[in-house]
C-alpha cells in the first residue's frame, strides 16, 4: 500500500512538471506571437523589448522551478501556488508598471493591456482547476479581480481616462474565469471520481482473480485426486487382491497361481501405463483410442474376467458424440462402479447398460452382490467421487443398495 501511494505521488509530481513545461512553452510562444504582431502591424510598437524580455524571464523562472529537483523538494506542496503567483500576479504587476512608463495611447489603455494578459491568466486558471477544487477556482477569480480593481483605483487620476471600460473588461474576465473554471473543475472532478472507481474495480478484479485462482487450484487438486483414484488406486487394489489369491494358491495349485501372477503382472503394466497417461493429460486414455462405448466394453470385459464375474453388457451400436467432459465423467463413473463390484461386492453377475438419445445419456451398473447400507461408510472415496463427477457436468447420480440385495448405480446426464 505504501508503495502504491508513493507511486501515485511520483506520477502526480511528474504530471505537474509536464503540465508546467507545456504551459511555459505556450507562454513563451504567446509572447513571441504578441511581439511579432506589435512590430508588424504598428508603426510604433506600444511596448519596448524590455516588456517582452521581463515576461520571458518570468516564464523561464517558472520553467526553472518546475525542472529543479532541489527546489521542488524544498517547496513541496507550495510548488504549484508559487508557480500560479508567478503566472498571474507577476504579469499583472509587470504590465501595470510598464504601462505607467509609457505615453498614453490606444494600446496602453488598461482594458487593452488586460486583454493581453487573458491567455496567461487562463493557463493559471487551468492549473488551479486541474489540481484543486472549485472553491480555489472561485478564490483565484475573485483575487485576480480584486487585484486588478485595486490597481485601477490606485492609479486612477481625476480628469484622466474613464474607469468604466477597464471595469467592464474586468467584469467580463471574472465571469469568464468563473464559467471556464467551473466546467474544468467539474470535468476534473468527474475524471478523479472515475479514476477512484476504476481503482476500486481493479482491486475487486484482482481479489476475484485471486479467489478464482485458488478455487481453480482446489478443483484441480480434487480432479487429480479422482484421476489417481480411478487409475492408480484401482490398479493397486486389484493387484492386492490378486496377489493374495496367488499367495493362497501358491502351494496348492502352482499352475493356477502362475496364471494369476501373469495376470497380475499384465494388470500392473496396464495400470502403470494408464497412470502415466493420467498424470500427463488427466484424461482417460481409452477414450482417446477407442471412444466411449468401446472403452466401456473393454474395461468391463477385462474387469469381469479378472474377477470371474458373469457380464451382462448392453451398449448401443451407434452413439452420438458428446463433449469430452461428459465422456470423461461417464467412463470414470462406469470404471469406478465396475471396480467396486469386482473388489467389494462379492457378486456373481454384473450388468452394464449404456443408452443415449439426442437429449440425454444414461449409464446403469448393477450387481447381485452383498450391497451396503450407507454410502461412504466403508471409508472409501469412490462413491462420493462419482457424485462429484456427475455434478461437474450437471448430471444426476442415483445409488440404490440394500444389504444382501446388490447395488444399482444410475447416471443420467441431460443436454
Amino acid at each position: 500500500m505504501c508503495y502504491n501511494r508513493a507511486m501515485k505521488e511520483k506520477e502526480t509530481e511528474t504530471g505537474i512538471v509536464r503540465l508546467l513545461c507545456t504551459a511555459v512553452i505556450l507562454w513563451l510562444g504567446y509572447l513571441l506571437v504578441l511581439a511579432t504582431i506589435d512590430h508588424l502591424f504598428y508603426p510604433r510598437p506600444p511596448f519596448a523589448p524590455l516588456y517582452y524580455l521581463i515576461n520571458a524571464l518570468n516564464a523561464l523562472t517558472v520553467l526553472g522551478i518546475a525542472l529543479w529537483p532541489w527546489l521542488q523538494k524544498r517547496l513541496e506542496q507550495m510548488l504549484l501556488p508559487v508557480v500560479i503567483v508567478l503566472m498571474s500576479v507577476s504579469p499583472i504587476m509587470i504590465n501595470q508598471l510598464m504601462v505607467l512608463s509609457l505615453p498614453p495611447g490606444p494600446q496602453t489603455k488598461p482594458e487593452n493591456t488586460a486583454l493581453r494578459l487573458m491567455p496567461v491568466m487562463f493557463m493559471a486558471l487551468i492549473l488551479i482547476a486541474w489540481q484543486y477544487r472549485w472553491q480555489h477556482v472561485s478564490l483565484f477569480s475573485v483575487g485576480i479581480a480584486a487585484l486588478n480593481l485595486g490597481l485601477h483605483l490606485l492609479f486612477f487620476r481625476p480628469g484622466g481616462a474613464s474607469l468604466l471600460p477597464p471595469v467592464i473588461v474586468l467584469l467580463i474576465q471574472t465571469i469568464s474565469f468563473f464559467v471556464v473554471g467551473y466546467f474544468i473543475s467539474a470535468l476534473v472532478s468527474r475524471l478523479r471520481a472515475q479514476r477512484v472507481s476504476q481503482e476500486q474495480a481493479n482491486a475487486q478484479l484482482l481479489h476475484y482473480a485471486s479467489t478464482l485462482e485458488h478455487l481453480t487450484i482446489s478443483r484441480e487438486r480434487n480432479r487429480m485426486a479422482r484421476e489417481l483414484h480411478d487409475t492408480l488406486a484401482h490398479t493397486l487394489s486389484a493387484l492386492s487382491v490378486q496377489l493374495e489369491t496367488v499367495k493362497a494358491y501358491w502351494d496348492v495349485e502352482p499352475q493356477t497361481a502362475q496364471q494369476m501372477l501373469d495376470k497380475s503382472l499384465a494388470a500392473t503394466r496396464s495400470g502403470l501405463q494408464e497412470t502415466r497417461r493420467a498424470l500427463k493429460s488427466l484424461r482417460a486414455s481409452p477414450l482417446d483410442d477407442l471412444g466411449l462405448a468401446l472403452a466401456i466394453r473393454k474395461m468391463a470385459e477385462e474387469t469381469t474376467a479378472r474377477a470371474n464375474l458373469q457380464l451382462d453388457l448392453s451398449l448401443p451400436n451407434w452413439l452420438i458424440s458428446f463433449s469430452p467432459e461428459v465422456e470423461q465423467v461417464i467412463y470414470r463413473v462406469a470404471q469406478e462402479a465396475v471396480a467396486n463390484v469386482a473388489h467389494h461386492a462379492n457378486a456373481h453377475t454384473l450388468t452394464v447398460q449404456l443408452s443415449a438419445n439426442e437429449s440425454a445419456v444414461s449409464l446403469l451398473v448393477r450387481d447381485d452382490g452383498i450391497g451396503f447400507s450407507q454410502v461412504g461408510a466403508d471409508g472409501h472415496f469412490g462413491l462420493p467421487g462419482m457424485r462429484e463427477r456427475a455434478q461437474l457436468v450437471g448430471g444426476q447420480l442415483l445409488i440404490d443398495s440394500q444389504p444382501g440385495q446388490g447395488t444399482m448405480i444410475r447416471l443420467t446426464i441431460e443436454d
